[in-house]
């Protein structure tokens, strides 16, 4: 118990100290939400890595989805490596960058009033961001209780005060970049806690063929009839597999909290080492949370699914490690979890107090006015988040469990598809992002009140989720199509910001 205490006190120290430490970036409202635009490769990858997965993949989505697909869930991991980390940096990261500086954007709701010249559009897409961010938010605390509760014995809702309140100081203190510097260590603890236990979790089975051939020899008539499907390449559901594979890879390209790393890329090689750095974090980190999770099955005889559900299985896998293991692993999942906190509540305040009340109650705000509602807020969205968490915790209410599944589809149904044209099409309209904001988010509230009534594939919000961004993708060119073009003018000064010329080296482009 020692070894653990003081494992938590020495991470919170830091935590908070760097938060302090970087005050004199956060002196004005650039600095304080993108750090000066001026944030290199590593911590650029890092944040990107550490707000893509919380606890809730490592506890919640890992267990259920190691659960049902068995190895085979390891190529969610995969997905969210190729498809969710590189080719979101190769395909977003630069233009990304380049239009964000030159329309003079710091969030994702500034961007598509500036990109398609509506002031509706930010109202809107603030708002969609602050109903489906908060329960997203909340759902961080929930891989944290039966850990916690394994590890130190402490009643939960302690557990959820004391990491709210940490990471409240050191964001509100040194703002986007504390939060990267923290991400890029949070970051560390996750590669190195996951292999760790990785290890551990094999060895305890008698090593990795030794797991694999039990896993082979269980069966279960509910899921598939074929031997050893949970040790198969594609697993008992490859179709449903592969839902989860595209919510959890492609949506990230529609998520604010993610593309707003991009915003603050400092150069090309940042792009370049990013890519390359964010790709094998998530290979390690997701892929090794998902391969871990396919293991499973193998304590069936000690996880009780009918009364600790999913979230119970990666638990019961660590129950049996080593104190300081544990530790490491307590502090895995918090690292996981504070990370993407601090993401969602940046993202949240400044989404709120630029995109909404500066332009509607409190018109006359200046840039001090702005730091002092961005952090006001952030000990609001932290507070509510807690409050939620709290209330499901106690009162076990599904309705608050449902809304967090469906905040990921919804963000990225409404936001993907017009965030990606808006960046390469010059003919997106307007009224075909109000078109893709309405289908999305509307699919998911849809799919929540009356999900039974949806055809069998998409009663479950994951598949929902995927189809909602997929079918955006679709949507937003076809209305496109048949609407109001937007000005010519207009569309050829946003482009313009492309072909400015620069200066690089030949190694990276050919001279004449």
């Amino acid at each position: 118990m020692l070894i653990k205490v003081c494992m938590l006190v020495v991470f919170f120290g830091v935590m908070v100290g760097i938060g302090f430490y970087c005050r004199r970036h956060a002196t004005d409202v650039n600095g304080f939400v993108l750090g000066g635009r001026n944030v290199g490769p590593w911590l650029t990858a890092f944040a990107y890595g550490t707000s893509y997965f919380s606890a809730v993949i490592f506890v919640g989505y890992a267990g259920q989805f190691g659960w049902k697909y068995g190895i085979a869930s390891t190529w969610i991991g995969i997905g969210n490596a190729v498809l969710g980390s590189m080719l979101a940096w190769i395909v977003l990261g630069r233009r990304t960058r380049v239009m964000t500086h030159h329309l003079n954007s710091a969030t994702m709701p500034q961007f598509f009033e500036q990109r398609f010249q509506s002031r509706g559009l930010k109202i809107g897409a603030s708002a969609i961001i602050f109903i489906f961010l908060i329960p997203y938010t909340a759902s961080l605390y929930n891989g944290l209780s039966r850990l916690f509760g394994m590890a130190f014995n402490i009643d939960y809702t302690v557990c959820i005060f004391v990491m709210a309140v940490l990471t409240g100081v050191y964001v509100i203190a040194g703002g986007y970049m504390a939060t990267a510097i923290n991400d890029f260590i949070q970051g560390l603890i996750m590669l190195f806690g996951i292999v760790a236990v990785i290890a551990a979790v094999l060895s305890s089975n008698g090593g990795f063929l030794e797991s694999l051939n039990k896993l082979a020899a269980i069966e279960d008539a509910s899921a598939s009839s074929q031997p050893g499907v949970f040790a198969s390449f594609f697993g008992p559901d490859p179709l449903n597999l592969l839902g989860v594979v595209i919510l959890t890879s492609l949506g990230t390209w529609g998520l604010p909290q993610m593309v707003q790393k991009f915003y603050a890329i400092k150069s090309e090689e940042a792009i370049d080492k990013g890519t390359v750095i964010s790709t094998l974090f998530a290979v390690v980190v997701s892929g090794g949370c998902y391969f871990l999770g396919g293991f499973g099955r193998l304590y069936s005889d000690q996880v009780d699914l009918a009364a600790g559900g999913f979230d119970s299985i990666i638990p019961t896998m660590l129950s049996n490690l080593s104190p300081l293991l544990i530790g490491l692993v307590v502090i895995l999942v918090l690292s996981a979890s504070m990370s993407t906190l601090s993401s969602l509540v940046m993202a949240s305040s400044s989404t709120l107090t630029l995109d909404f009340l500066k332009d509607t109650c409190m018109k006359d705000m200046d840039d001090k006015k702005q730091l002092f509602t961005m952090r006001a807020l952030i000990i609001v969205f932290i507070a509510i988040s807690v409050v939620i968490a709290i209330v499901q915790y106690k009162s076990n209410i599904t309705f608050i469990a449902q809304l967090m599944g469906v905040s990921w589809g919804a963000l990225a149904g409404a936001f993907l598809a017009p965030f990606l044209y808006g960046l390469y099409w010059k003919k997106a309209t307007k009224a075909a992002v109000w078109t893709s904001f309405i289908f999305g988010s509307g699919l998911m509230i849809l799919n929540m009140l009356f999900r039974s009534s949806f055809p069998v594939l998409l009663q479950s919000p994951i598949n929902a989720g995927a189809a909602a961004m997929l079918i955006g993708l679709v949507l937003v060119p076809a209305v496109s199509m048949f609407t109001r073009k937007p000005e010519a003018q207009l569309i050829e000064d946003v482009f313009a910001c492309y072909d400015v010329k620069v200066y690089a080296k030949q190694k990276k482009i050919l001279g004449d």
